[in-house]
């Protein structure tokens, strides 16, 4: 239950916010990453960049946000963005969004020098100043003979001579959604190989000016970086995200209430309903909570008495947030998903053996194991499963599996679709 509003007082803001990438009112748990981030932020030379992996929902963008000003505390200019597939397909796009990221970054300080020529024969050139543009770098690119590897290595060059006296330890590169990030043998095209080798060579240079990657994806990130650089194990401090612990998970849930003083408090019943539907994922809380908050303020509006309508808020979980991801899926790759949600580990590592053995239980024509491994690699391209690190598999949305098990299908059924 909730404390009534007394209809003089405004009806209270909504504190929390599920939006992606939204920063929480209160960021719960996360202290841990933030005091690693903070060594890495003190290494002199760089030796070790940083990734920030785990399933969808559990705080990647909304840490990175948080790891920004730790960084700029330390004497470290930030730069970044979201890493598109459009933007991340080719050598060339890639090289185009450092440049423009590095143009970006520094126009507000640095300041170019350039002539202007007279009109007629009797006047001296002018010397004019102007802030650095992309075309800057850019021409430095265009006219640096070689591959896109050597064009990156002479603007880089460039704007360390550009950077030296400036009272910084260096530059940032913080890139988001990484996981897009692919080298294109067919295509001849390595735009992932060419990141790792450029930042590689950048800190085995001697100079008082570093620079340092920060990468956030999904947990086929690290698999994909290792397949490209066997290096990349030393080259990264992977931080993975995982749900919060109980103690978090309440202060997610309490804290927003309490720092903006609403007169709105969740009971104890309806805190651990919240804990429990949610899993502990840091955006599932964020939804849950603001539906709560929304679904009492329109009772107490209408003079009712507030309840917690779960089942109605979790349909509308499954609407927003799951439904998407599954139609991305082909009707045989839902049927495979639904063997493995018989499982009962289907919410944590399975394996092939596991998924054939169920098939061959649930179907009436089960999945071989090579049909099955060919089944899960398309599956990881569309981010829906990730090999872990022991050769098992996991689904990369999380709860996924529970709410298969909630879709309106009947097992038996399987069998003669199959």
């Amino acid at each position: 239950m909730a404390d009534p509003v007394p209809p003089t007082q405004p009806i209270p803001n909504n504190p929390f916010r599920p939006g992606a990438g939204q920063r929480p009112v209160y960021l719960a748990g996360r202290t841990k990453e933030q005091d690693q981030f903070k060594r890495m932020l003190e290494q002199s030379p760089v030796m070790q960049n940083t990734i920030l992996t785990g399933l969808r929902g559990v705080g990647k963008t909304v840490l990175l946000e948080v790891l920004k000003p730790l960084g700029q505390s330390h004497h470290w200019l930030w730069t970044g963005n979201d890493l598109s597939e459009s933007a991340s397909l080719t050598e060339e796009r890639v090289a185009q969004r450092l440049v423009v990221d590095l143009s970006t970054l520094l126009a507000p300080i640095v300041v170019q020098s350039q002539q202007t020529l007279p009109f007629g024969f009797t006047q001296n050139a002018e010397k004019t100043d102007r802030p650095l543009e992309f075309r800057d770098l850019w021409n430095i690119y265009e006219a640096t003979p070689g591959l896109v590897l050597d064009k990156l290595k002479a603007v880089f060059a460039h704007v360390s001579k550009i950077i030296q006296g400036a009272p910084i330890r260096g530059i940032i590169f913080a890139y988001d959604e990484a996981q897009n990030l692919s080298d294109h043998a067919a295509t001849n095209e390595y735009p992932l190989s060419l990141l790792l080798d450029l930042f590689s060579y950048l800190q085995r240079q001697h100079s008082d000016r570093s620079f340092m990657l920060v990468l956030t994806g999904l947990p086929t990130l690290f698999p994909k970086l290792n397949e490209a650089r066997t290096y990349t194990e030393r080259m990264f401090h992977v931080m993975h995200l995982d749900r919060l612990n109980n103690e978090d998970a309440r202060e997610a849930i309490v804290r927003p209430l309490e720092i903006t003083q609403s007169p709105l408090g969740f009971a104890e019943k309806t805190i651990n309903n919240i804990m429990g539907m949610s899993g502990g994922y840091p955006y599932f809380i964020q939804f849950i909570c603001r539906e709560v908050f929304d679904t009492w303020i329109g009772k107490m509006q209408k003079g009712t008495a507030p309840s917690v309508p779960m089942n109605d808020i979790l349909s509308k979980l499954d609407l927003d947030f799951f439904a998407p991801r599954w139609q991305r899926s082909t009707d045989r790759q839902q049927q495979f998903m639904q063997v493995i949600a018989t499982l009962e580990n289907s919410d944590e590592e399975f394996s092939v053996p596991e998924i054939v053995e169920a098939s061959r239980l649930t179907l009436r024509k089960g999945f071989t194991p090579s049909h099955a491994v060919q089944i899960l690699q398309a599956l990881s391209e569309r981010g829906l499963v990730y090999r872990s690190k022991r050769g098992g598999y996991c689904f990369a949305v999380p709860l996924l599996a529970s709410f298969i098990q909630r879709q309106a299908w009947d097992p038996a059924s399987l069998k003669e679709k199959s």
